[in-house]
């Protein structure tokens, strides 16, 4: 090889090299110059733009406003509580009247069961355990009447029939009543004056109210008309069974009164 083709060779490699030498001294400047230089790199693309942490920013002012809508919707959550509440307590109360309604009327059906088993003269069966855990603890002495009235019941027709075979006996004297007695008693049936506006003091008129006054029912008026006949003495029994059957239809009022008004406690 000649000396002028050697020279021709290292003049293209130091070429080469100064090039590539040359390439990074401008990639250094220009990294130089964007790194120093904002407005340079923003016209680039290399950085975000000017308005870009404004608008990064905007979404922390907005939210405190997102934040304060729990705050805001926090009444309207007490007050769909408070009305959640207030029907609750309207169902609750109507279920309490329901059920003590419903109590009543149970407790009106034993009464009136009890009532018609004592008026036809039959045992009260299942009824009597039914009347003492009903009314035993609030009407002890009611419930016991019934029960053993049950056992030895007085039935309204056997009065009237035991009653009527009384009347000669009733209207006449007893047997401590002398002979002179009586027969006073008698005259003075006789001829008898008194107000319009007041019944008749004779034995036949009284016997006569106190039979009206069974036939209908009213056996404690009848009974009160029947001590006050001369032969009141002789009917010590009818008078025994008569007070029985009074006493139970008392008691029976009471327990119906009871099953009609509410319990205590209820």
């Amino acid at each position: 090889m000649s000396a002028s083709g050697y020279r021709t060779g290292m003049g293209w490699g130091a070429r080469l090299l100064i090039g590539l030498v040359l390439l990074l001294v401008g990639a250094a400047a220009a990294t130089w110059s964007l790194a120093r230089y904002q407005p340079a790199a923003r016209f680039l693309g290399v950085t975000p733009p000017a308005n870009a942490p404004a608008s990064a920013r905007q979404p922390a002012i907005a939210a405190p406003a997102t934040a304060a809508t729990p705050a805001q919707a926090q009444p309207d959550e007490d007050q769909r509580i408070a009305g959640l509440e207030t029907r609750i307590a309207r169902v609750e109360h109507a279920t309490e009247r329901a059920e003590g309604s419903a109590g009543r009327a149970d407790a009106l059906v034993v009464a009136f069961a009890a009532r018609r088993a004592i008026d036809r003269g039959v045992a009260l069966g299942y009824l009597e355990n039914l009347l003492v855990g009903r009314f035993g603890q609030q009407h002890q002495g009611a419930v016991a009447t019934i029960v053993t009235a049950s056992h030895q019941p007085v039935l309204l027709n056997s009065l009237i029939a035991e009653y009527d075979a009384l009347g000669p006996d009733l209207k006449r004297g007893g047997p401590e009543e002398s002979w002179w007695d009586g027969f006073r008693r008698e005259a003075a049936s006789l001829v008898q004056v008194h107000s319009a506006t007041r019944p008749s003091t004779n034995p036949d008129a009284r016997y006569q109210r106190a039979a009206q006054w069974l036939a209908s029912g009213e056996v404690d008026r009848a009974l009160a008309e029947t001590m006050r006949l001369p032969g009141a003495s002789y009917a010590s029994g009818w008078v025994a069974k008569a007070r029985r059957y009074i006493a139970v239809h008392r008691a029976l009022d009471e327990v119906e009164s009871a099953a009609l008004l509410p319990q205590p406690g209820a």
